[in-house]
């Protein structure tokens, strides 16, 4: 039997990148996405026919039902999960704080703190060793945010993130001895669509030169990071949140 990985936030960027690694390395992989159906079902296509074993479920992460069910339709499909990847978030518009709203901070916090607390929850469930599992991973996706702060653009955005971290150090320390590991990757500048989907299409282009290393990362390089932690050969690294950023 392979391994198992659900992918949240899979349809696209640096899930979507995950997923695609995940499945060259002999993971079963389900791609688990909100309302992207026509990319999901591409990528699962194109894995299919590399050979993998994978498929895209529907899932709002904020949903209770919906993890459940998200979880449940895996197990059954490709079998145990051995391993999550929590890279579905969300960031609104650039805003100071004084323009935010409760609904959009309440967006922001339900997709990227409660959601992957929730899948986090039934991974646990499915992994851990004291209930009859055996053993896994989990990877969250943070973000150099967490610790710049976001000052003028997304102080909603880099408090979930920042929550992330706290989390997965708390999360790692709780179910060491379950033969579960927890880690975090904190992405820079990354060349992908969120940007554009969080209001700045140009955002890449005008931050890039600045970085240390002088350009942006791509989603490949994260997903690299991502599946290093997932693998053996971080078998020691639990708690980690590894920098993706470039230098930043």
């Amino acid at each position: 039997m392979s391994e198992v990985m659900i992918v949240t936030g899979g349809s696209g960027g640096i899930g979507a990148e995950t997923a695609r690694l995940a499945a060259e390395r002999g993971y079963a992989v389900a791609l688990a996405y909100f309302d992207s159906a026509e990319r999901a079902e591409s990528l699962v296509g194109a894995l299919q026919a590399s050979g993998a074993r994978a498929i895209a479920l529907q899932a709002d992460v904020r949903r209770e039902r919906d993890v459940l069910a998200l979880f449940e339709t895996t197990g059954r499909e490709l079998g145990p999960v051995t391993a999550l990847v929590n890279a579905a978030g969300l960031a609104h518009g650039q805003a100071r704080l004084v323009e935010m709203d409760a609904a959009r901070i309440e967006r922001v916090f339900a997709t990227n703190v409660t959601g992957t607390l929730l899948c986090s929850r039934e991974a646990v469930r499915v992994m851990s060793t004291q209930r009859g599992g055996g053993g896994g991973v989990i990877v969250n996706v943070s973000s150099a945010a967490a610790r710049l702060g976001s000052p003028g653009e997304y102080v909603d955005y880099a408090a979930s993130k920042g929550a992330i971290d706290t989390f997965t150090l708390g999360l790692a320390r709780e179910v060491a001895a379950e033969g579960i590991r927890v880690n975090a990757v904190r992405p820079g500048i990354i060349d992908t669509a969120f940007h554009a989907r969080g209001g700045d299409p140009g955002r890449v282009e005008r931050l890039a030169p600045a970085q240390p290393l002088g350009r942006a990362g791509t989603a490949r390089e994260v997903a690299l990071a991502i599946l290093w932690l997932a693998s053996a050969d971080a078998s020691f690294c639990t708690g980690t949140v590894l920098d993706v950023a470039g230098g930043r």
